[in-house]
């Protein structure tokens, strides 16, 4: 996938050293790599600047000295401005408060900015900024800009670069709304050019971060089903052979998902359907009132569609349950692009004191 992604042009976010190893093995383009993360440890930082990411987001004044004495060159650098108290409310998550986040209030940017200036070994490009997720109105994007170009021009410095973070809405179900992509595109750019003029300062370049957007429309999980249980109001509760370990998004953020039943053609008229996983958790739900055929049996395959971001990134081996896995098809051909994980995989890194000690 990174592959893809490279030959497409697009620019790579990173916030560990493991996210940048694997930009590594494929030889992604150094440049179009940009570092972020509230909490960068002294490995990610060192390994960063050696492969020569082209961009290093600052988010604490602890950043600032820490980085400058490991830089082995002059290193573009952002510095990550907090949305406040007045953001839009439009991302269907939103970003943490602000007191739970790093990153410096738009208000006191004034002397961290010229901080990153003074230092010779940063080139301060100009200011990042994170909306939240599931963005589907552009009034947030656009209160933004305004505010990240009044930064530059209170700044007096020559700031070249905005980065707009918020995570362009991808609906997981009917009811919620799609992002008008073209319409944003030419708003953001006029919003840019007008408030330019305002503050009268040059148009600094614009880079979008679109998040999950990118990648969640190709994805699509596949769960057998393992239980039906038919309740006399219609209602009908699956269990399938996946969930809360490949899935946490509908536990974490409540975030919604459909389902359909592939594989065979169903005439049965469809019922309320609640899919959960097989962990045992009242919060393992995977699809709640999906219109599913009410003559769904073990056997059966749910797709579960909108999965292509944040679903496999956030698996994890709860209950020992073995990561599922990830299949690329393209014009009725498939390809294993990671394998599924074993229960040897699962038990390879623990280690036995007893037999240690022998």
């Amino acid at each position: 996938m990174l592959r893809w992604i490279a030959e497409e042009g697009l620019g790579l976010s990173v916030c560990s050293a493991g996210q940048l190893a694997a930009a590594a093995a494929v030889g992604f383009p150094a440049e179009r790599i940009v570092l972020h993360g509230d909490a960068k440890t002294p490995t990610d930082l060192e390994r960063a600047l050696a492969y020569g990411v082209g961009t290093t987001v600052i988010e604490s004044p602890s950043e600032v000295a820490r980085l400058a004495a490991l830089c082995p060159r002059r290193q573009k650098v952002l510095l990550r401005v907090l949305p406040g108290p007045g953001a839009d409310p439009a991302a269907a998550l939103p970003p943490g408060p602000d007191a739970d986040r790093f990153g410096l209030p738009a208000d006191s940017l004034a002397g961290m900015l010229r901080r990153i200036a003074d230092q010779p070994a940063l080139d301060l490009a100009g200011l990042d900024f994170y909306l939240g997720s599931q963005v589907a109105r552009f009034g947030g994007y656009e209160r933004a800009i305004d505010q990240l170009v009044a930064v530059a021009a209170r700044s007096g410095l020559p700031l070249r670069e905005i980065n707009l973070g918020g995570g362009h809405a991808v609906p997981g179900t009917e009811a919620e709304a799609e992002f008008a992509l073209q319409a944003f595109a030419a708003r953001v750019r006029t919003m840019l050019q007008i408030s330019s003029q305002r503050y009268g300062v040059p148009v600094p370049r614009l880079v979008v971060t679109p998040g999950r957007a990118i990648v969640a429309r190709a994805g699509v999980a596949l769960y057998r089903v393992l239980a039906v249980r038919r309740d006399p109001d219609g209602h009908q509760l699956v269990a399938v052979d996946g969930g809360l370990s490949d899935n946490p998004r509908p536990a974490m953020y409540g975030a919604r998902y459909t389902a359909a039943l592939v594989g065979r053609v169903s005439r049965d008229s469809t019922r309320p359907t609640t899919v959960v996983g097989r962990h045992d958790e009242a919060s393992d739900v995977i699809v709640r009132d999906a219109g599913l055929p009410g003559d769904l049996r073990p056997g059966d395959l749910l797709a579960v569609p909108g999965s292509g971001a944040y679903h496999l990134p956030l698996a994890s081996n709860y209950n020992l349950v073995p990561r599922p896995p990830l299949v690329a098809v393209h014009e009725g051909q498939s390809k294993l692009l990671v394998r599924r994980e074993t229960i040897d995989d699962i038990l390879l890194r623990d280690l036995d004191p007893i037999s240690a000690r022998d």
